[in-house]
């Protein structure tokens, strides 16, 4: 079995989905392994990964607002504010979503749907650099 791990950075400015489908296929094509199985994992509590719609940015827009909608910011019941009025929700928000994904790669391609896309959900108002961990193994 080969494996492969790499650490990569994200610019991220501020809570949005960002893409990066590409700057993962370009690191399995890269690896020279026929196929296998690709593993993100993020390193951070304020953010999350999710694979979803890349067609229609409107998807994008929608999923962000809706999670806006169900963790509000400046919640009373919140105790942790010492990061300021995104910080607790931007952890609520990363605990309902997902620190890591599983994509199936194959011919130095993701087996990604035709409308789906990885992206990095950014949940504070943060703008710089997040860390990604890519696992790739045969």
């Amino acid at each position: 079995m080969i494996r492969m791990i790499e650490r990569f950075s994200i610019k991220v400015t501020g809570q949005a989905l960002h893409g990066f489908t590409r700057q993962l296929e370009h690191i399995v094509i890269d690896s020279d392994l026929g196929e296998g199985l690709c593993t993100l994992f993020i390193r951070h509590t304020s953010a999350s990964l999710l694979i979803q719609e890349n067609a229609d940015p409107s998807a994008k827009y929608d999923l962000e607002q809706w999670l806006n909608r169900l963790v509000p910011e400046n919640d009373p019941l919140y105790t942790h504010t010492l990061e300021g009025s995104d910080g607790m929700p931007a952890h609520i928000k990363a605990a309902l979503t997902a620190s890591s994904l599983s994509i199936p790669f194959q011919r130095g391609r993701l087996l990604l749907g035709t409308w789906q896309g990885v992206y990095l959900w950014e949940h504070r108002y943060y703008s710089g650099a997040r860390e990604v961990v890519m696992h790739l193994s045969n």
